[in-house]
């Protein structure tokens, strides 16, 4: 691997760093950092002049999905140039835009649509016209994404669709869903899934918010009764939706840009420690311990940097990089708790306060609370460790 950009890299980092200068508005400037409006995960995007503005900034550009290719609204870029942009905007603590649209949905469409469901997805989903969810857990089958029991059956042009998605992020604003359902409940469990786009303003959807400790409801658990979904909806082969679906979490799990934003976070922690910021004191001078915490964190942060390098060296040399994504989706995921704990550590008893007044706006324990399911969401923590050890180690299933 190469760590320096070459010159056409250099020349496009400072592009970015141009662009951003002149088109971020100050109203979403750092929306990535621990002092955001944290909502558990990172940053939600939320529509309002600037946001618009900012989403056609990067639409001009054909930045929203650069590396999509240019007849679908992208910029045919390649993979390192997309890195370049994706840590650029990160450093620069620019919003994200897209969600699972554009994060998932998209490039898997772009993977393994039809000329019918590009057309009538890719641009919808650039612009935020279209919002998407992702219908994959459900309440047996969670870690065991294989044993899902939701059914739909042919009947005529469509499925009928039955059954219980749980933990959907974003359900109850998303237009259309990725649903993993059972097609041939006869078939071994990984062979009988397919892959359905499906409209969620369709009869017979209910979806049921689900608090989470932070006091968010952006999960949610959705109902199918004799849900008809189109069958030119199905995407991919029928019965061969399980590979679809793992290279959907495959493009999940590798977080380019996730891992620039917790060096970001990495560096607002050793803000607090060495300033504490709305504390009688800074922590730094009276925990030595925690001062070392700290810098572990930092140093942690880099790794996780130069994990999503080797992602993105994968992908440029078309090599297959699940276990990559994995590995780096495992460390990044138990970092961002390690980053919140340490941060809470900092505040001492003032870690409890929340709302007005409260130091770093009471963000930190909202942080805490909310990166509890980073190493749940995504394939949880142990599912990561057994991806690494069969694909990645060799080791045998039993």
């Amino acid at each position: 691997m190469e760590f320096r950009d070459n010159p056409a890299q250099a020349a496009f980092r400072e592009e970015v760093r141009a662009f951003l200068r002149e088109h971020l508005p100050d109203a979403l400037r750092g929306g990535l950092t621990l002092r955001a409006a944290f909502d558990g995960r990172g940053y939600r995007e939320r529509r309002n002049d600037s946001s618009n503005a900012w989403r056609a900034a990067l639409l001009a550009r054909r930045w929203v999905a650069p590396a999509w290719p240019r007849e679908h609204g992208g910029a045919g870029m390649s993979t390192l140039q997309q890195f370049v942009l994706n840590e650029e905007m990160a450093r620069a603590r620019a919003p994200r835009i897209g969600g699972m649209g554009l994060g998932l949905a998209g490039p898997t469409i772009l993977l393994y649509g039809t000329d019918e469901q590009k057309a009538a997805h890719l641009r919808r989903i650039l612009s935020g016209e279209e919002r998407w969810c992702q219908g994959f857990s459900e309440p047996g089958a969670g870690s065991d994404l294989a044993a899902l029991q939701t059914r739909a059956v042919r009947a005529g042009d469509d499925y009928v669709v039955n059954g219980q998605k749980i933990w959907t992020s974003g359900a109850r604003g998303a237009d259309w869903m990725m649903l993993l359902a059972r097609t041939d409940p006869d078939a071994p469990k990984h062979k009988g899934i397919s892959y359905l786009l499906v409209d969620m303003r369709t009869p017979g959807i209910t979806v049921r918010p689900l608090p989470n400790m932070v006091g968010d409801a952006d999960f949610n658990e959705v109902f199918f009764e004799d849900v008809r979904v189109p069958a030119r909806h199905l995407l991919g082969e029928e019965n061969r939706g399980w590979y679809v679906g793992t290279a959907t979490l495959d493009i999940e799990r590798s977080n380019i840009a996730g891992s620039t934003s917790l060096v970001l976070m990495a560096q607002d922690l050793l803000e607090i420690v060495r300033t504490g910021p709305g504390l009688p004191q800074a922590p730094a001078r009276r925990d030595a311990g925690l001062r070392l915490e700290s810098a572990d964190r930092f140093v942690e942060a880099q790794i996780a940097r130069l994990m999503s390098y080797r992602v993105a060296w994968a992908q440029r040399a078309g090599v297959s990089s699940n276990r990559e994504a994995s590995v780096a989706k495992l460390f990044t995921s138990e970092l961002e708790q390690r980053i919140a704990r340490t941060a809470l550590r900092a505040l001492g008893p003032y870690g409890q306060v929340l709302g007005e007044g409260a130091p770093v706006e009471g963000k930190i324990p909202r942080m805490y609370l909310g990166a509890v399911s980073t190493t749940i969401g995504g394939g949880t923590s142990e599912i990561q460790r057994n991806i690494i050890a069969m694909r990645g180690l060799g080791l045998p299933r039993d």
